[in-house]
């Protein structure tokens, strides 16, 4: 015969379960908060095709090692990475197999920024630009690979001396010291050392390459060359739109990456200026071995995918983090929307993604893709899928 509870066992009963759940909530940054959700209250959950996040899931959480260090990965999830390669295996595509493998070793959480209401996105893209291997008068503008004397702040480093917010310095022999800014960088700062790996056509190309961090370089042979993110100089970055649109009184929707441009594009002394305000510096490796097909590699190491691989703050979230994302944004084609509602991994990281709800979303390379990216701005559900503590 079963037993009923009374209400100071019901109350423990609850009290444990509460406990439990928040034991498994993700850590968050101080005022940001997480709200547990099952998928059947995820609109569209069931709806998406996730057969390309597990494909991408399946490829590892992050290369070894990264391009750019991350938060450390929480239990549970290299061990998922793993167990989706079986999952992933060719065979007869069963959508709810899949979502049953997402449901059985993950938590949902609805991450809202400490500041109330949802997450932000933007967009960023692989460019393409004309350029050269040697300095000439079409291509006097130099792109640099990784000095040797640079050092990147990791997690838990302690510079005596040097300024916090700095995420990279010098090497030196008196010891560590503030890298040469951009504004030095350009007038020669790294002149002699050998670090030209290329040659672009202006300031102006150089800047947005360094913004989305990665590129095609199509050479006057008419060979492309890959780029990818090498490291950086460790100082702030400076949004040049929200200087522009303060300083031009420009409402910040307006603001997008192809206006910009343009008006850097109409003036080179401008140009020079105002690209000056950002005193961080991309440094970039070549990487000829990647397929023409495959996407750039992320800050993760490894290729992404349109629509589907998301730049995050690398300082809370780890690599290979499913997160889902619901959001309107542009169309890009003709001042249209579109619902995106679909699970996302999280594979790059930006020096402007900072915030627990903050992210970027991979649109794609070229310049269609570009101009997509450059007009989303938009609100977006942000729901992390935390491992599990437990075994499925």
């Amino acid at each position: 015969m079963s037993r009923g509870v009374g209400p100071a066992l019901a109350l423990l009963l609850g009290l444990s379960a509460m406990t439990g759940a928040l034991a498994n909530a993700p850590p968050l940054p101080a005022g940001a908060r997480a709200e547990r959700l099952s998928p059947d209250e995820i609109a569209g959950w069931r709806d998406d095709d996730q057969r390309s996040a597990l494909s991408i899931f399946a490829r590892g959480c992050m290369a070894s090692p990264p391009l750019r260090a991350g938060a450390k990965t929480p239990p549970g999830l290299e061990e998922a990475c793993t167990a989706a390669v079986a999952a992933a295996r060719p065979g007869p595509a069963n959508r709810d197999s899949i979502r049953a493998f997402f449901e059985s070793r993950f938590t949902f959480w609805r991450i809202r920024p400490a500041e109330g209401g949802q997450g932000f996105m933007t967009g960023y893209f692989e460019p393409e630009f004309e350029g050269s291997l040697t300095r000439s008068d079409a291509f006097p503008t130099p792109l640099y690979g990784r000095p040797a004397d640079l050092v990147t702040r990791m997690t838990g480093d302690d510079w005596p001396g040097l300024d916090a917010s700095l995420t990279a310095a010098r090497r030196t022999p008196r010891g560590l010291e503030a890298f040469p800014d951009r504004t030095a960088i350009e007038i020669g700062a790294l002149d002699g050392q050998n670090l030209e790996i290329l040659w672009m056509r202006d300031p102006v190309d150089r800047f947005v390459l360094q913004v989305q961090g990665s590129g095609r370089i199509r050479l006057p042979d008419g060979t492309v060359t890959r780029l990818v993110y090498a490291g950086r100089n460790g100082h702030a970055y400076t949004s040049l739109g929200r200087v522009l649109s303060q300083r031009e009184d420009i409402p910040p929707a307006q603001m997008t990456m192809d206006r910009l441009i343009a008006r850097l594009k109409a003036d080179a002394g401008f140009a020079r200026d105002l690209i000056r305000q950002n005193r961080s510096f991309v440094f970039f490796a070549r990487r000829d071995d990647l397929p023409p097909e495959s996407g750039p590699i992320g800050g993760a190491g490894l290729p992404l995918t349109p629509l589907r691989s998301i730049a995050i703050d690398r300082s809370i979230w780890p690599y290979g983090l499913p997160v889902w994302i619901d959001a309107t944004i542009p169309d890009g084609e003709g001042g249209g929307t579109e619902r995106l509602a679909r699970l996302t991994i999280a594979q790059d990281t930006g020096s402007a993604i900072l915030g627990p709800a903050r992210m970027d979303l991979f649109v794609g390379s070229g310049a269609k893709a570009g101009h997509r990216a450059g007009l989303i701005r938009h609100p977006v559900d942000f729901i992390v899928l935390w491992p599990r503590g437990d075994r499925p």
